[in-house]
């Protein structure tokens, strides 16, 4: 037995210092962020079983390898998972022994070395801190270290893990804050790289907020130097990009930028569910582009980024189809509409209607006739009507103005 405690205990050492040395090298990027998805499909109603214990595998592996004492309590806490004391006292004993060790580092940096060595100290310990999930200590680590640092570039770095600790606790308010700290910071110069990995976090920001037309653009401007794994792989990356693009683009311009990208391409034969779904729409195949739609609400049921809006992106894209049908005629027969979409003439009726009542889409039915009348709208008569709304809007706002200050 003593034999096998020593071994273990090499063991842990020799990972401990592999760790450090990737720390001291900046090639640890903290927090894990695909700990989410993990943690995601824990409570993911869709999610089979076989992948809850394979995400609560991963969970539990990963708080393990990087001693997480702070995150396996939330983790417990939060969704209500069986704590085990001792693992937790032996990440808590640990933690506290790097926590002393860091602090030893610091003071001896502060008393016999430079404002450079005190800085890395101090970074070292808020990277610690954010690498085993303990959100309070890491923002206030990073803010004492933010305060010593000088570089722009690594006034950024801090800037972005900072985002990344807000994604990575679903934290809207720190994470927004940030983008906006790292906008300032990117106009007083930042470089390609750190420029090119906020337009990634911004663009899957995007995308869990519902802003799929801001996220488009972002995602389409970094699908070539993509180089942010420690976010997300690049095939969900790819997929991300083309589900936004589907959404935010015209037929035209999807083809143009998605269709014929070659890094999309590329990619997207490893996600046929997706690939058979973009070339359905563009094709004009609305039988398989239907059919294509279930398999993207699961896709979309079990990803922590796009669930949320999974209903209003799948409702979007039926009328994208139905529009796409019908901008190419004055009229079109019930009939030939749902054999085009492989359903039954009284579903398409019922789903047309619904869409024209909430104002979705430009045309009329008519039942008798059996067809479905297309109304192109009058583009200038669309743009006075919008002049005269917003005209109304400012004049009110200028009466409640005026209620306040005296003119």
């Amino acid at each position: 037995m003593p034999a096998v405690d020593a071994v273990q205990k090499a063991k842990e050492q020799k990972q401990q210092e592999k760790l450090d040395a990737d720390i001291a090298a900046n090639l640890v990027v903290t927090p894990k962020l695909d700990l989410v998805q993990c943690r995601f499909t824990l409570t993911c109603a869709s999610a089979t079983d076989e992948e809850k214990e394979a995400a609560k595998a991963m969970i539990m592996d990963t708080i393990k390898e990087l001693n997480m004492g702070p995150f396996y309590k939330y983790i417990c806490e939060e969704y209500k998972l069986p704590a085990d004391p001792k693992l937790q006292a032996e990440l808590d004993a640990t933690n506290k022994a790097r926590l002393v060790e860091f602090d030893a580092t610091i003071k001896e940096a502060v008393e016999e070395l430079g404002e450079t060595e005190i800085r890395e100290a101090h970074l070292f310990k808020a990277e610690y801190l954010c690498r085993i999930g303990d959100k309070q200590a890491a923002e206030t680590a990073f803010r004492v270290t933010t305060e010593k640092t000088v570089s722009l570039g690594q006034r950024l770095d801090i800037v972005l893990n900072l985002i990344r600790l807000g994604m990575f606790y679903s934290d809207n308010d720190l994470t927004e804050r940030n983008f906006e700290k790292a906008e300032m910071l990117m106009e007083e110069g930042g470089d390609w790289d750190r420029r090119n990995r906020l337009k990634v976090y911004k663009a899957v920001y995007a995308s869990s907020t519902r802003e799929f037309k801001k996220a488009t653009g972002l995602f389409l401007d970094t699908v070539s130097t993509f180089t942010c794994n420690e976010i997300m792989s690049y095939k969900r990356f790819v997929e991300l990009t083309v589900l936004m693009s589907m959404y935010s683009l015209s037929r035209v311009d999807l083809k143009k930028k998605v269709v014929l990208g070659p890094e999309i391409q590329e990619i997207l034969h490893q996600s046929p569910v997706v690939k058979n779904f973009l070339e359905a729409l563009v094709e004009c195949n609305y039988d398989a582009f239907y059919k294509s739609l279930v398999g993207i609400d699961e896709l979309m049921m079990k990803d922590s980024v796009l669930a949320p809006h999974r209903k209003h992106y799948i409702r979007e894209m039926r009328v994208m189809g139905y529009s796409q049908l019908l901008q190419s005629y004055r009229s079109v027969t019930l009939e030939s509409m749902a054999k085009s979409f492989g359903v039954s003439v009284d579903f398409i009726d019922s789903d047309i209607a619904r869409f024209v009542a909430a104002g979705s889409l430009n045309c009329k039915i008519d039942k008798v006739g059996g067809i479905v009348v297309t109304n192109r709208p009058d583009s200038k008569n669309a743009q006075y009507q919008a002049s005269i709304k917003q005209g109304d809007l400012l004049l009110n706002r200028i009466q409640k103005l005026s209620q306040v200050i005296n003119i």
